[in-house]
Order: structure tokens, then C-alpha cells, then sequence
């Protein structure tokens, strides 16, 4: 399976670490860093992400859709995480089998952009039981790339 995550402008520089880290630790084969999300090289990436850049493959593009429309056109399915009406949870999503996935996390402050949930084969979520409506990006990225497994 060809697993791709794709971080549409992430803010934290530490968020975006921690998920290099956990794209190691649920065998990603890349990293698309897009928009103003900040990607190598930077002296202070190795420091959270225990240099896993150096291995993990990864590229920078400024516009998501169309590196997006590129993923599609080589039969990826895109999952994108947000809380949508007619998104399902995580756990249900990757009982399928699919050949090539590319998971769409973006920040926390901004929604999604809706040009990204319109390309979306699924949106997911993962289920909150407190009173907040989402987990911190890299926490909630690390949940469904082990679940893609």
C-alpha cells in the first residue's frame, strides 16, 4: 500500500515534526507539505522530529489542489479529517482495502479549505466523548495513520 500524508498549512513547527515522526513510526512513503506549513531545510526540525526528515520522503508545493488533482489522476483515494455531516469514523474507513491512500490534515485555527473536501473521496472523523471538538493535528494525524495500517 502507498500511504502519502499531505499537511496543508499546519502553523506549528512542532506539530509538523511530531507528525514526520509518526509518518516513520505508520510506514508513510511521503510527506506533501503545502502552503505556508513549514518544511525543511531548518536547523530546529531534528530536535522533534529525531531527524526522521532526513529519511522520510517529503516536497513542498504552495497550492494543495493541485498536487491533490495530481494524486487522484494516479488513483489515490484523499481522506480528508473534518468534522462534516457526512464524514464517518476512522475506524470504520480502513476495514476497506485501498491500494493507495493520501490523508489531507490541515491547522486547527482555519477550516479545511472546501476545494480540498470537494476533491475528498471520504471525510473522516475521529469521535470526541468530551467537550472539545477536535484533537491537536499531529495527535489526531498519528490516530489515523496507525489505524490505516
Amino acid at each position: 500500500m502507498s500511504k502519502i500524508i499531505l499537511l496543508d498549512s499546519i502553523r506549528s513547527m512542532q506539530n509538523v515534526w511530531a507528525i514526520f515522526r509518526n509518518a516513520d513510526g505508520a510506514w508513510f512513503n511521503k510527506i506533501i507539505l503545502t502552503g505556508f506549513t513549514p518544511h525543511p531545510p531548518r536547523n530546529d526540525i531534528s530536535k522533534t522530529a529525531l531527524w526522521a526528515e532526513t529519511w522520510i520522503n517529503w516536497e513542498y508545493f504552495l497550492n494543495p489542489i493541485e498536487e491533490i488533482k495530481k494524486l487522484k489522476k494516479s488513483w489515490y483515494k484523499i481522506f480528508s479529517v473534518e468534522l462534516t455531516k457526512d464524514a464517518i469514523y476512522y475506524t470504520k474507513l480502513f476495514k476497506e482495502e485501498y491500494k493507495k491512500v493520501c490523508l489531507v490534515m490541515w491547522n486547527e485555527i482555519s477550516w479545511v479549505n472546501k476545494n480540498i473536501l470537494r476533491l475528498s473521496d471520504k471525510k473522516i472523523i475521529i469521535p470526541m466523548k468530551g467537550k472539545k471538538e477536535s484533537l491537536n493535528v499531529s495527535v489526531a494525524a498519528g490516530i489515523v495513520m496507525y489505524a490505516i495500517n
